[in-house]
């Protein structure tokens, strides 16, 4: 798992892999997209296939986490 700084677009292209989250994942396919700002994410390939994402990543001021 890992955090960005970035507001975060995710485009699966091809193959499918699972968005993992801090509450829970979701399956992508080919043509879903994700976008994030500042989550605790990670990602799991859990076929035999690739899977081809392209990945956009703008830079952002950081997300408060509520946390000193």
């Amino acid at each position: 798992m890992h955090r960005t700084h970035s507001i975060d677009y995710a485009i699966v292209i091809s193959g499918e892999i699972y968005a993992l989250m801090d509450d829970g994942e979701t399956l992508m396919r080919p043509g879903d997209v994700l976008v994030q700002r500042g989550t605790n994410h990670g990602w799991s390939n859990r076929s035999d296939a690739p899977a081809l994402v392209a990945f956009v990543l703008i830079d952002a001021e950081p997300v408060s986490t509520g946390k000193a």
